[in-house]
């Protein structure tokens, strides 16, 4: 009986120990908690930390050297513009008045200064043209074709010569007796006339010019598009039998849309905004003065900058419009193929 006594006192005191233990645990798991959550309203969650506010900082660093360049060579020579077009500099003296809406209504009112925009037409012509027949040959390189590098390479070629060198090369192209009259002698044509001596033949002449000129650039846009259409859609199409017209029209069109409305877009505002090309072969004589060569020459031969600034600020307006109608007529949304 003593034996038994003294083993159950045994196994109460290991119980009390137990127990004991587990209350000091306890205490210390709430002790712990209380300490936390102390520690989390000591600190508020939206106390900015060192490495977040790093994260927020970064791109604007990176962004810093690209904005200031924006600023400094784009949006401030536009402000500037915009406010020597209410003036009457000459664009020498260091006096300027203001003028009010003079320059504006000068450039509304005068029927030879809006004239020019009529020259703008030959060029849109042009741009339709050139966006056909680049989007054709990057249809038809697109698949396997002999010799495909080479033609690339050929269409591609014109937009790497320098302008003002493909301005001379084509004005003693179309001079009279020139490469063309040459050409043309070989097919039995013989003709005396002035390709740019005549304002319709000229321009068409110009036009023409343009259209080689930046044939390359939309074919390469374009056949980069093209190309990136996912090829199994093609391999599809051609279990289905479905013929090249039939991929151009459902799977090719609409995998480029967005590119040809970008395209389109900057062909119209390159249209109204012709300089290089009749400046260098032309001058803007027989009738072939563009609205950019008016300016510069409003600008810098008859040092009327107020008014130049006008038509500029009329031509920025003017091909901002013609976007937003662009835009708006043919909305750019997500093509999905797949």
């Amino acid at each position: 009986m003593a034996h038994a006594h003294s083993h159950t006192s045994a196994m109460d005191a290991g119980k009390a120990s137990v127990a004991a233990r587990t209350r000091a645990q306890a205490a210390a798991r709430t002790g712990a908690g209380a300490s936390n959550r102390a520690s989390n309203r000591a600190v508020p969650p939206s106390a900015p930390r060192p490495a977040r506010a790093r994260r927020l900082l970064t791109p604007w660093l990176f962004l810093l050297a690209p904005l200031t360049l924006l600023v400094t060579f784009t949006y401030a020579p536009i402000a500037n513009m915009v406010a020597y077009s209410f003036t009457d500099w000459d664009g020498v003296s260091p006096e300027l008045h203001y003028t009010g809406a003079e320059n504006y209504a000068e450039l509304f009112t005068r029927e030879d200064l809006f004239q020019v925009f009529w020259v703008s037409g030959y060029y849109l012509a042009a741009s339709v043209i050139q966006i056909v027949a680049a989007l054709y040959f990057a249809t038809i390189l697109s698949f396997s074709v002999r010799f495909r590098n080479f033609f690339k390479g050929v269409l591609f070629f014109p937009s790497l010569v320098n302008g003002v060198a493909i301005g001379f090369v084509f004005l003693y192209f179309f001079q009279d007796g020139g490469t063309f009259d040459t050409v043309l002698g070989l097919f039995g044509h013989h003709t005396d006339h002035a390709w740019l001596g005549t304002p319709v033949s000229a321009n068409v002449s110009l036009a023409g010019v343009s259209i080689w000129r930046y044939l390359g650039m939309n074919f390469v846009l374009f056949l980069g598009a093209i190309q990136s259409v996912p090829g199994e859609l093609y391999e599809a199409a051609e279990l289905d039998g479905a013929g090249r017209w039939h991929q151009f029209r459902y799977i090719i069109a609409p995998g480029i849309r967005p590119v040809l409305t970008l395209t389109v877009i900057l062909s119209v505002s390159g249209s109204l905004s012709a300089f290089e090309i009749p400046y260098i072969m032309t001058g803007g004589a027989t009738g072939t003065e563009t609205f950019v060569i008016q300016t510069v020459k409003l600008a810098f031969q008859f040092n009327k900058t107020g008014l130049a600034s006008a038509a500029a600020v009329v031509l920025l307006l003017i091909i901002l419009l013609v976007t937003w109608v662009q835009r708006r007529l043919v909305p750019d949304d997500r093509v999905d193929l797949v």
